[in-house]
């Protein structure tokens, strides 16, 4: 036993004794800061004297260079062709460090590059225009065993497009016009597809898009927001901006996973999560797998116009599942409630306090044309299974809300008990 101690001890001493040299050789092929920056001044100095092979030389191969917004290659092909493209599109090209800051293997170059832009080739697909383009940006380049690695390249896009003619000079009235042209669309845009968030009870704000009045609920919760259904992608902005406005978002839980209800979630960029019988739908074909191809059974018009809006206005497209909810589950000071039937696990949120329920798609307050109307269940040919449906409007109705906010349209007040039950037994 004592001997496999012994052995044991000095198998780890190896193995230590063997990192520690690794390290130790890794620290000394680690190039210094003034030799990265040697190499980024040889590099643009080559680049300087069109010197292509020169500045392609010090790359290392399979080096990546990627100039944000415009290109991402590899050298050495991808970065020869890029340099090659340059020097044909500006002939009178000059290319000036005019700063560097480098920090262990990577040096950071501030540049000033000057020529016309003569061609005879062109520069991102850009024919020469003849002008004469003056920029400034900076490169961020790793270098290791004297060769870089990778280029970060920030570059002034905008300038350049000025420069040569593909916008207007700034401040001048041809930009003015653009500019005031730009913010009458947002306008128009933000009034269509959804407009600013409306706080409808204590921490609980909504943003109303179409088609259809899509609602989606952000409920403040730890200086953010939880999101309450996604409605339709073309809110996407328009829920953005508000939940930035109120610190961002922490998720978003969807009441079900129909394409009115998962648009903007796509876009968001925040976890989402759903009942388990949701999954299926928020990640897959968002209800379609249970309703009528080509949504048969509507009027001819309005399912045309549907299958329109479910192609391009509605549906963000399938979302990765990150979490689920059930009956019971507290989100955001709210509790889950399962209300099955138009979709097979469709939830609502239920706060006691205030006896407010956010319902999704529980009941309906306007038609198929979108008008408003009295409380009824959502149409046959949308529902998972109606006759649910109707058994969860009974349960929803007595709780008793104060208000009840569906997935559509605005609240159900006064009466909420006796408008639901009417609505539950409707045939």
């Amino acid at each position: 036993m004592a001997e496999q101690q012994g052995a044991s001890a000095a198998g780890s001493k190896v193995q230590e004794v063997a990192e520690n040299m690794q390290e130790l050789a890794g620290k000394r092929k680690r190039i210094s800061p003034a030799k990265a920056e040697g190499v980024a001044r040889r590099y643009f100095e080559a680049i300087d004297a069109r010197d292509l092979d020169g500045a392609v030389a010090l790359w290392a191969e399979g080096g990546r260079e990627n100039v944000r917004g415009q290109l991402d290659v590899l050298a050495p092909e991808g970065v020869r062709a890029f340099i090659s493209d340059m020097l044909g599109a500006f002939p009178d090209l000059q290319m000036k460090v005019v700063s560097t800051t480098a920090q262990e293997d990577r040096c950071a170059v501030h540049w000033h590059l000057h020529g016309t832009f003569a061609g005879p080739g062109s520069f991102a697909g850009i024919s020469p225009t003849g002008s004469v383009v003056d920029l400034e940006g900076c490169d961020l380049l790793t270098v290791k065993d004297g060769l870089i690695q990778a280029n970060d390249a920030f570059a002034d896009s905008m300038s350049f497009a000025r420069e040569i003619g593909m916008m207007p000079p700034k401040d001048s009235p041809a930009e003015q016009r653009m500019t005031g042209a730009f913010n009458a669309k947002t306008r128009i845009t933000d009034r269509v597809m959804g407009g600013d968030a409306e706080l409808v009870a204590q921490g609980v704000w909504v943003v109303q898009g179409q088609p259809g009045r899509c609602n989606v609920y952000l409920i403040e919760e730890d200086g953010r927001v939880t999101l309450f259904d996604a409605g339709a992608r073309t809110m996407t902005r328009s829920v953005a901006t508000a939940a930035a406005k109120l610190g961002g978002i922490n998720r978003i839980v969807l009441g079900h996973g129909h394409t009115d209800h998962r648009g903007t979630a796509p876009g968001l960029g925040a976890p989402v999560w759903c009942h388990p019988d949701e999954v299926q739908d928020a990640e897959g074909s968002g209800g379609w797998r249970y309703w009528p191809e080509g949504l048969v059974g509507l009027p001819f018009p309005q399912r045309q116009l549907h299958r329109l809006f479910h192609r391009y206005a509605w549906d963000g497209g399938p979302v990765e599942i990150s979490g689920t909810v059930k009956e019971g589950d507290e989100v955001a000071g709210f509790t889950v409630i399962e209300l099955p039937g138009h979709a097979p696990g469709q939830i609502g949120l239920w706060r006691e306090s205030d006896r407010l329920a956010l319902t999704s798609d529980a009941f309906y307050l306007i038609d198929m044309w979108g008008r408003d109307c009295a409380a009824h269940l959502p149409d046959d040919l949308y529902n998972y299974d109606t006759e649910q449906a109707r058994a969860s409007l009974r349960k929803l109705a007595a709780m008793e809300p104060a208000v009840a906010w569906p997935g559509h349209a605005g609240s159900l007040s006064g009466d909420v008990r006796g408008e639901l039950e009417r609505a539950a037994e409707a045939p």
